[in-house]
């Protein structure tokens, strides 16, 4: 009340205010974040392990054991799950929400320095990196050549173009995919080795005499202090190598020259990327999480040219399958939407009041509110996304309530013949605690979104904030800005002609509809409480649930995996035929663009595997981008791809993974919808496990490309040394190892040299290795010479067993548990189906084995959290809603009318989605939510109104009529309003639509279900509950008139 005054005694400084407000919010936009979704949290801190030419199990025992071991004691560790392969191993360490993650990386680091004490010689420390679940790529800078190589451009992209990447705020600079480190080989031939009598051993040794790393002084001559220098590290001129000598003495001399050659090339090739189908070099475009998905983008173009410059003028540099275009397109539409409401959200108005004076009054407070709810937005710390866009839209139909009431009530006081000043003061005295109450309503029911968990809190929250700061706003200025308006522009004529017309007409109808079912009230309360039951059971069970609505973006990526152990060339055939095919199914002219990676991240580029994770040389994963007007589906498409790709490529087995920027954040990581894992300390136990699981899962219909995550045949060359007959030759194990990995990898990772390029000042490792050509049998490895000093050399074969065999690929772990998983897709049903369909044929597969467990993952356990969360949260806020109510009219039956509406939104939300085909997700949800506020919001309007004509004298009967023929108008308007401006959302038709299209759709379900038990079923309610009820007061205080325990004072009046 006082702010009304204080409005209407002040009205330029309220108008000065609302203009600083709205130059407020220009700013408040321009230094807000934009992206696709708030920041989702999801606390986690990757462990890259590299160690070149370990086995998986090596990677497993001697590195992972300990780094999971001293990790589980991390405060706040909620579990550690890690990857082991040859050369890496990639630990995920995730934590409880809430976790201080500072001091949790810290912790992690220290752990890390402990654990490495107790690890193999040659161990260097890992990559520790902090990730989040919004940390995904946001494009890919290419680098493309006609006349250099993919270790050429990887040497350029690493060592030039990097450094100005890497600096750019807001970007997270991985190394370039698709090369390797830049090195100097040196290949020798292992007949020539075998002809000299030599081992590559001792190749090893002399390139490490010939060449070492070693500091000098100074030299002090006369006045000058003179640094002292030797070329005992190489550099300059290549060929200098080859003059090294590799043995003098007993003899004839050998040299390096003799026995192979010298090459200024790579690290030994263990992938290959593509764009187009054509081998290049990429660096992931990775925004951290805090980033705006635009400005790192931005930044990037604007980087651009600066890139180009310090690259050869043959080597191009452009940015490929970049996002930002589908979150501005997204945003930008829901935008449109937003107004295009808000337009339909006034003419609605417009045709309800009749006037247009009245009409801009309440109208004009729309986007105002907006302004407001920007600016304290901005305050929060919130960014321009889909949710808090969605609140802000959600909005727009609910604004307008708080500014009809008051001009509804202007209008009243003006037909009683009061001047325009004192009815807007009378009449906002009138509304101001109902307003009041109905906007802490609708409050209320996301009060429950700050006590949830995970990722339904990460996403409510921005949507409440930008809900509740809007509507704030909204009251606000309904009780300074309007009344000001109503004062300056409002006429009589409008007032006077209230009666007359097609409203009367209505009004006329509805009085007497409602009479009718007042005197059959009892029939019609027992056939909706049973047509709620009724509906509520049928189509709850009908719904299907999801996260976040499926995105329709042209984009998707394909995982292929060849034979277990294909080697990459091969992998790359299979690769550039799947291209084939793709473009065939979609057709040539749809295809933007395409990308790949075929084959495994190299030890020497460990952090890679965050951004990507292959398990071996037959994996590949390719990207594929349609033209945004391309007129095909891309989930059609898949289907296609899957027959069409099965028979072109027998024994390769397709996973489809996400490819836009929306699926990657809302898969959290996980390859595949579905994902059950089995774990357990034996191996042997959980695979026959995990196989019966696998056969029950092939009989769900809707499941796709289901498989084992991990390799579990990988092909193997087992050499077992003979100890006793090595020691008798004068060799021990070690000796034989040592040969094998120079001759099988290279002398990389058990003796490390170095050759100084004098050009750029920048060193490399040198490294001796056997052409892979020239291993490539058993009969080479056995034919391989060891070292053995002063006698004649031994071949491999004569101290070991040479075989095949097999060996896992992959070896995962889930806090120190060996773990095997299955992945598949869906077709045909959405995840909450799906996900209840696969528990049962998990139960179908029978106990495991003891020791044994069983866990469904993947996009499972954050559905499964957020649809608790959501459900909780909306019983909390009807809770809340029915004590703030019965406070409020000191009544729980008051209260209970009021509620006695909610079960109708409920079934009106499901038929709208049951309607339209849309899923129960966090969208829908916060649409349901919204619809149940703005319906407790009408319903306490009606229930006020007739309860102050009951405590007047009239009747529970008449009080009901009268509070609903009071309220018509402004229910009908607010509701009809509110669902004109949701509209446009629920259409859904703009790029990124099907993101907030449950939301509208929800909103327009529940509020029509709601309009209609608000105008019929509440009044019933009210004439039952009230029927019996006392005019007095529930007060308890002697003093008060209107309290039954009133006690009269001596002498006065009872």
């Amino acid at each position: 009340m006082r702010l009304v005054l204080a409005a209407l005694r002040r009205p330029m400084t309220v108008l000065v205010i609302v203009v600083a407000v709205a130059l407020c919010s220009i700013l408040a936009v321009r230094n807000m974040l934009v992206d696709i979704f708030p920041r989702l949290g999801a606390p986690a801190v990757f462990v890259a392990q590299p160690y070149g030419g370990m086995d998986p199990s090596q990677m497993e025992g001697f590195l992972t054991y300990y780094y999971e071991y001293h990790f589980l004691y991390i405060t706040g560790i909620e579990h550690v799950e890690s990857k082991n392969i040859q050369g890496v191993a990639l630990m995920k360490l995730v934590f409880h929400p809430g976790t201080d993650m500072s001091q949790a990386l810290a912790e992690v680091v220290g752990y890390v320095n402990r654990a490495r004490a107790f690890m193999p010689p040659g161990a260097v420390p890992p990559f520790i990196v902090r990730y989040d679940a919004g940390s995904v790529p946001v494009g890919q800078l290419v680098f493309s050549s006609p006349i250099r190589s993919p270790g050429e451009m990887q040497d350029i992209a690493l060592n030039r173009v990097r450094p100005l990447f890497a600096t750019l705020p807001g970007v997270s600079a991985p190394p370039p995919f698709g090369g390797n480190q830049r090195t100097i080989v040196i290949r020798v031939d292992p007949e020539r080795l075998r002809a000299y009598r030599l081992s590559p051993e001792e190749v090893i040794a002399a390139v490490n005499r010939g060449t070492i790393v070693m500091p000098s002084g100074n030299v002090r001559t006369e006045s000058l202090l003179r640094i002292a220098s030797t070329n005992s590290v190489m550099g300059g001129n290549l060929h200098e190598l080859d003059s090294m000598p590799i043995r003098i003495g007993s003899g004839p001399a050998v040299y390096l020259r003799d026995i192979g050659s010298v090459e200024n090339g790579t690290d030994v090739v263990t992938g290959y990327a593509h764009v187009n189908g054509r081998r290049t070099v990429y660096i992931p475009v990775t925004k951290r999480a805090d980033a705006s998905t635009l400005a790192v983008i931005r930044r990037v173009r604007e980087a651009l040219p600066r890139m180009r410059a310090v690259a050869p003028e043959d080597v191009d540099i452009r940015l490929e399958f970049d996002q930002s275009g589908y979150v501005t397109n997204a945003i930008r539409n829901l935008v449109t939407e937003g107004l295009l409401g808000a337009v339909l959200t006034g003419l609605m108005v417009l045709l309800f009041l009749r006037d247009w004076r009245s009409a801009f009054i309440v109208v004009m407070t729309i986007p105002f509110s907006l302004l407001s709810a920007t600016v304290w937005l901005w305050a929060s710390g919130q960014s321009i996304n889909l949710m808090t866009l969605g609140g802000l839209a959600l909005a727009v139909g609910i604004l307008v309530d708080e500014a009809t009431v008051e001009v509804e009530n202007i209008h009243t006081h003006m037909v009683a013949g009061l001047s325009r000043p004192r009815s807007v003061l009378d009449a906002c005295r009138k509304t101001a605690i109902p307003r009041l109450l109905a906007m802490l309503c609708i409050l209320s029911v996301f009060i429950p979104s700050f006590f949830m968990v995970g990722v339904g809190r990460q996403l409510f929250i921005p949507l409440s904030l930008a809900v509740g700061f809007a509507m704030l706003s909204s009251y606000v200025l309904s009780s300074t800005l309007l009344p000001v308006m109503a004062t300056w522009v409002m006429r009589r004529g409008h007032a006077d002609e209230e009666g007359r017309g097609l409203f009367g007409t209505l009004q006329a109808v509805y009085t007497r509809v409602a009479r009718i079912a007042l005197r059959l009230r009892w029939p019609l309360l027992a056939a909706y409480a049973a047509g709620v039951v009724i509906l509520l059971f049928v189509l709850a069970p009908r719904l299907g649930t999801e996260i976040f609505p499926a995105s329709q973006a042209k984009q998707f990526q394909l995982r292929l995996r060849a034979p277990t152990g294909t080697r990459i060339e091969r992998t790359e055939l299979v690769a550039l035929k799947a291209l084939d095919a793709i473009r065939q199914e979609a057709g040539a002219d749809n295809v933007q663009i395409t990308a790949g990676f075929i084959g495994v991240q190299p030890p020497s580029y460990p952090i890679n595997t965050i951004f990507l994770w292959t398990s071996g040389p037959h994996e590949a994963v390719l990207q594929v981008a349609l033209k945004p007007e391309a007129r095909v589906q891309v989930e059609d498409l898949k289907e296609r791809l899957r027959r069409k790709l099965s028979e072109a490529l027998p024994g390769t087995n397709f996973s489809f993974e996400a490819g836009d920027i929306i699926s990657q954040v809302m898969s959290f990581g996980s390859p595949a919808p579905i994902e059950v894992t089995v774990a357990g300390p034996n191996l042997a136990a959980n695979r026959p496990f995990a196989e019966k699981i696998r056969v029950e899962l092939a009989k769900i219909p809707s499941l796709r490309d289901l498989q084992f995550g991990q390799p579990l045949d990988y092909p193997t060359v087992n050499v077992t040394v003979d100890r006793e007959r090595a020691g008798q030759l004068g060799l021990t194990t070690a000796d034989v190892a040592r040969s094998l990995v120079a001759a099988t990898s290279s002398s990389r990772f058990i003796d490390p040299n170095f050759w100084r390029d004098p050009a750029s000042g920048n060193a490399f490792q040198i490294q001796v290795e056997i052409p892979q050509h020239k291993m490539s049998s058993v009969e080479d490895v056995r034919d391989l010479p060891v070292m053995v000093n002063g006698a004649p050399r031994p071949l491999l074969g004569d101290v070991a067993e040479v075989r095949y065999g097999t060996a896992m690929g992959e070896i995962d772990r889930y806090n120190m548990q060996r773990m095997l998983s299955l992945t598949a897709n869906i077709h045909g049903e959405v995840l909450g189906q799906a996900a209840e369909k696969v528990r049962a044929a998990i139960r179908r597969a029978g106990d495991p084995p003891r020791g044994v467990t069983v866990a469904v993952r993947g996009q499972v356990a954050p559905l499964e959290e957020t649809m608790a969360g959501l459900r909780t949260g909306l019983a909390l806020s009807i809770v809340v809603i029915f004590l703030l109510l019965a406070a409020n009219f000191q009544s729980f039956r008051l209260a209970g009318a009021v509620i006695s509406t909610v079960p109708a939104v409920i079934c009106g939300v499901m038929i709208a989605l049951l309607l339209t085909g849309t899923t129960l997700n966090v969208q829908s949800f916060m649409g349901a939510i919204m619809a149940i506020g703005v319906a407790v919001a009408n319903a306490i309007l009606l229930v006020t109104f007739a309860e102050m004509a009951r405590r007047e004298g009239a009747s529970p009967h008449e009080a009901a009529l009268e509070g609903a023929r009071g309220r018509l108008r402004a229910i009908l308007m607010t509701a009809m309003a509110m669902m004109a401006g949701m509209i446009p959302m629920a259409l859904g038709l703009g790029e990124g639509g099907e993101q907030s299209a449950p939301l509208g759709r929800a909103v327009i379900g529940g509020l029509a279900a709601a309009t209609v038990a608000t105008l019929t079923i509440l009044p019933l309610v009210y004439a039952v509950l009230e029927g019996r009820a006392r005019r007095l007061s529930p007060s308890l205080d002697p003093d008060d008139p209107n309290s039954r325990y009133y006690e009269p004072t001596p002498g006065s009046e009872a």
